[in-house]
């Protein structure tokens, strides 16, 4: 019995690799750089399954390309806005992501950014570099301190509130937080605070995106947002850079309007290398490497190649979203 066809649209690790080759007549693009389109619609022809990036579009068309017997999209992410899901539902085409394995490495990374941006540690590596290193400077590179500060928390879901454990715990810091609902849990064990977006714009010394991207939060850090923050505050996205406007965080960074901005997203993604964001000595910038971790590709994989198994058998996903 032949096996069943799968595209991956890019090399993950290797135990995710011999298990594909394993269970499945898999094609995997081996490009660093996505598939474009017209090569994406075509390889997916015939698929009884796509492992897809974030960098896919997956719409009507994407459905049209790959042909009836196409039973599952699975998704190497725990985000999946490329994704149309009312399109899969009404084809019956399952949709499937890799949530909660992200959690500690994401917020690790969302702290990462935010300890190194306040102690402006990539300025610092790029003045010795550059050969300006001369002597200890006791005006030389003074950042912002972190203890007792007050951080606020856009979304507070796994990773929200894993990068606010950090915050109150390690840094003894206040928590504010903005979300659709309450989380007394969460209240109770940090102390948290839920407040209105605004105040917490005003309020906060670091602030940290950590919500989904869709069409409320598209853009709700704009030129106004940016405007309500301290002078000195810092900017922290981990979640998705649409997110954030980028023009008007370059424009809030250059002309001092808030302090400092540390970024594992952007948009576009990736940025050209002449984007003004990454001109800025005080915007750290970094690949989308939130769950970049030994562990967590590994579980990743082990997530998504269970979703396609399954949604081919026309089983219940481990991890579905339709």
């Amino acid at each position: 019995m032949s096996q069943p066809k799968v595209f991956v649209t890019r090399k993950i690790v290797q135990a995710g690799l011999d298990r594909l080759q394993n269970e499945f007549d898999v094609e995997i693009w081996e490009d660093a750089a996505p598939p474009s389109r017209e090569v994406l619609l075509e390889k997916i022809r015939g698929c009884h399954g796509v492992l897809t990036m974030l960098s896919e579009k997956v719409d009507d068309e994407f459905f049209e390309a790959a042909g009836d017997q196409l039973k599952v999209i699975s998704q190497y992410a725990v985000g999946y806005n490329n994704i149309d899901v009312e399109a899969a539902k009404k084809r019956g085409i399952a949709v499937g992501n890799t949530p909660g394995v992200l959690t500690n490495a994401t917020a690790d990374m969302a702290f990462a950014l935010l300890i190194a941006s306040a102690r402006r540690l990539i300025e610092g590596d790029q003045y010795i570099h550059n050969g300006n290193w001369k002597s200890w400077e006791p005006l030389g590179h003074i950042g912002w301190d972190l203890e007792g500060k007050t951080v606020g928390i856009v979304g507070l879901g796994r990773i929200g509130e894993t990068f606010a454990k950090r915050c109150q715990g390690g840094w003894d810091m206040k928590v504010l937080y903005t979300s659709r609902s309450p989380k007394p849990e969460a209240e109770q064990k940090l102390s948290a605070v839920r407040v209105e977006f605004e105040e917490l714009l005003e309020r906060s010394d670091f602030v940290s995106v950590h919500c989904d991207l869709n069409e409320e939060t598209k853009g709700m850090f704009n030129a106004a947002a940016f405007e309500r923050m301290k002078n000195d505050a810092i900017f922290i996205n981990t979640a998705r850079g649409g997110i954030h406007v980028q023009p008007d965080l370059v424009q809030a960074l250059k002309t001092g309007q808030i302090g400092a901005a540390g970024l594992d997203v952007t948009d576009p993604e990736p940025p050209s290398l002449n984007d003004e964001i990454l001109q800025l000595a005080n915007c750290l910038v970094a690949p989308h490497i939130g769950s970049a971790t030994t562990s967590t590709r590994n579980n990743m994989a082990e997530i998504a190649i269970d979703n396609l198994a399954l949604g081919i058998d026309g089983k219940p996903l481990r991890c579905s979203v339709t």
